[in-house]
C-alpha cells in the first residue's frame, strides 16, 4: 500500500529531474502566446491550461497579459487578481518539485493559499496549479499509457515514477471538473527510456497533444521535438495525423533546436505550432534557419514525406517530374548483410576470409556468417554510415551540415555491420565510383536533407533524391543545369550544405 502523505526530499527531486523535461526560455513563451488572438487578453471568461507546468512560465505569462487585458473591466487590482488565478489559468505540475516552482512563479508562494499568495481566495495550498502522485499502469512490463518499462520505473516512493498525471488517465477532462479551456498551451516532456538495449527511448510528446486534442479546446499550442516531422519509433500515426490536420494554424520550425533551447542539444530541431479548432485550410509553416525566417502558407501532406525547408519546395518539385525514380530503391533496409552492429572479426585474414568494415575499422570474417544481402555479397556497392554526420543533428556556426559522415566504395567480398547502409548493386566498380561520387554533390546530399528530422538514416530518407544512370559521372554543376536549379535556388543549397572531398 503506497503511503498517502507524499512528502518527497528536494534535493531527490532535483536529482532525478529527466532531461527530456526542458525549461522553456521566456522568450519562446512570449513567441507562442503572440500567436493567440489579441482579444483573448480582454475576455475574462477565457480558460488556459498549462497540462505539463514546470517553472510556471506559460501560467505566469498568461496572468500578466489578462492583468493588463481586464485592468478596464476589472479596475480592482485585488479583485481582478483573484479573478485571474481562480477562474482562468490553471496547470497540472509534471513533478512535486515543479509543481512548487511553478506556484512560487504564479502566485509569488510555494502555497496557493499563502500569507505572501498574490490572491487571498484559495483554500487549499494547491490552488489552481495541481499535483497528484500518479502510477503506471503495468501490463507485460510496460506501461499501457507511456510505455514505460516496468523495470526502471516501478520505484521507491522518494523517486520520481514519470507517470505524468495529464496523460495515465483516458478521461483528462475530469482533472478539472470536467471544465472546458479555450487555450491549452505548453512544453511536454519528450521522452523516456522503454526498456530497449542501450540508451533506448520512447517518444512521450505525442501522447500529450492527442491527449489535449481529445479536450476539444479552441486552441492548442505546444513545442515539441521536431522529429515527429518523419515519424519514426512510435511516431507514425502520430505524424500522419499532424500532417493531414488541416486545424493547424501555423507551425513554426527550429532546425537548430540551440536557437530556441541554447545550450540544448535536440537532434531534429524543435518547432511550435497552434491548433485552431474552427480553421480549415493550409498551414503557415515557418523555417528559422540561423536566424533568417522563412515563412510560406502550404499543405503539411503535399509531399509522401514532408520536406522541411520552404526554399527546398521548388526545387523538389523541379527533381520530381513524370520521369522521377527515387534512389530509396536502391537503398538497402538496415542491417544488410545481417551483422550486428557488434560483430567483429579476425584482424587477420584466413583463407576464404572477407571483409567487415565495422565502426572499429576493418576486420575478417567467414563468408557463411552473412544471414542476408547475399546478392550483394559478390558485387560493388556505396556504404555510408547510419548516423548522420553533425552532433545532434546540428549544423555548424556557419548553418551549414555535411549530412553523411562516412562513404565508401565496397567491392565483392567486402561486407559491413548494421552501422552503415548499403546503395546500389554493380558488376562494374565505375558504375560504384560514380554512385560515390554523386552522393557527395550538395545536390544530392540537400535532397537527403529535406527527409531527415534526427540524426538516424534509412531507406527511406533517399526518397527525394533522384536514381541516375551511373554510367556516367555526376557533379554539381551537370545537376543543377540538368533540373534547371536557378542561382538564388543553388546559393540555398550551398548556404546549407558543406563541400565534401
Amino acid at each position: 500500500m503506497k503511503p498517502t502523505n507524499y512528502n518527497p526530499d528536494v534535493l531527490s527531486c532535483l536529482a532525478n529531474l529527466s532531461n527530456d523535461e526542458v525549461f522553456t526560455p521566456p522568450n519562446i513563451v512570449t513567441q507562442m502566446l503572440d500567436q493567440l488572438p489579441e482579444e483573448l487578453w480582454s475576455d475574462k471568461n477565457a480558460t488556459f491550461l498549462d497540462p505539463v507546468t514546470k517553472t510556471g512560465v506559460f501560467l505566469r505569462e498568461i496572468a500578466l497579459r489578462l492583468n493588463a487585458g481586464l485592468e478596464k473591466q476589472i479596475p480592482d487590482q485585488r479583485e481582478r487578481a483573484n479573478h485571474i488565478y481562480t477562474k482562468q489559468i490553471f496547470g497540472i505540475a509534471i513533478t512535486e518539485l515543479t509543481s512548487l516552482l511553478a506556484r512560487r512563479s504564479v502566485y509569488c508562494s510555494k502555497t496557493a493559499n499563502g500569507k505572501y499568495s498574490v490572491c487571498d481566495e484559495f483554500t487549499s495550498e494547491q490552488g489552481n496549479i495541481i499535483f497528484d502522485r500518479t502510477e503506471h499502469t503495468w501490463k507485460n512490463g510496460k506501461c499501457t499509457y507511456c510505455g514505460a518499462s516496468q523495470s526502471e520505473y516501478d520505484r521507491e516512493d522518494i523517486l520520481e515514477t514519470y507517470a505524468y498525471q495529464f496523460i495515465h488517465t483516458d478521461e483528462p477532462a475530469k482533472l478539472f471538473n470536467n471544465m472546458k479551456f479555450d487555450v491549452i498551451i505548453g512544453n511536454p516532456p519528450y521522452q523516456l527510456s522503454d526498456g530497449g538495449n542501450g540508451a533506448s527511448a520512447s517518444p512521450l510528446y505525442h501522447h500529450f497533444v492527442s491527449q489535449a486534442k481529445k479536450m476539444n479546446p479552441r486552441y492548442l499550442c505546444m513545442v515539441i521535438p521536431s522529429r515527429w516531422l518523419a515519424g519514426g519509433k512510435g511516431l507514425d500515426s502520430f505524424r500522419v495525423d499532424m500532417l493531414n490536420d488541416r486545424k493547424i494554424l501555423k507551425l513554426t520550425d527550429y532546425i537548430n533546436a540551440k536557437e530556441c533551447f541554447p545550450g540544448i542539444s535536440l537532434g531534429g530541431g524543435v518547432c511550435y505550432f497552434l491548433w485552431d479548432r474552427q480553421y480549415d485550410g493550409e498551414c503557415e509553416f515557418t523555417n528559422i534557419i540561423n536566424g533568417k525566417i522563412f515563412t510560406e502558407k502550404r499543405a503539411l501532406n503535399e509531399f509522401p514525406i514532408f520536406v522541411r525547408y520552404n526554399n527546398a519546395i521548388d526545387i523538389v518539385k523541379k527533381v520530381m517530374n513524370d520521369n522521377f525514380v527515387s534512389l530509396s530503391e536502391s537503398v538497402s533496409s538496415r542491417n544488410p548483410f545481417g551483422l550486428s552492429s557488434a560483430t567483429r572479426g579476425s584482424k587477420n585474414t584466413f583463407i576464404d576470409s572477407i571483409y567487415l568494415y565495422s565502426s572499429e575499422g576493418i576486420s575478417y570474417i567467414k563468408g557463411n556468417l552473412v544471414d542476408q544481402g547475399h546478392d550483394l555479397l559478390t558485387k560493388y556497392k556505396v556504404m555510408i554510415s547510419k548516423v548522420t554526420s553533425e552532433h545532434a543533428g546540428e549544423p555548424d556556426k556557419n548553418g551549414q551540415m555535411k549530412i553523411i559522415s562516412r562513404i565508401q566504395i565496397l567491392k565483392p567480398k567486402e561486407v559491413c555491420t548494421d552501422s552503415y547502409l548499403v546503395i546500389g548493386n554493380y558488376k562494374t566498380r565505375k558504375e560504384a565510383e560514380n554512385l560515390n561520387s554523386y552522393l557527395k554533390t550538395r545536390f544530392a546530399r540537400f535532397l537527403l536533407l529535406q527527409a531527415i528530422s534526427s540524426i538516424n538514416l534509412s531507406k527511406d530518407k533517399f526518397f527525394f533524391i533522384p536514381k541516375l544512370n551511373y554510367s556516367e559521372e555526376w557533379t554539381d554543376e551537370k545537376l543543377f543545369k540538368k533540373f534547371k536549379i536557378s542561382k538564388d535556388e543553388i546559393s540555398f543549397i550551398e548556404s546549407l550544405i558543406k563541400p565534401m572531398d
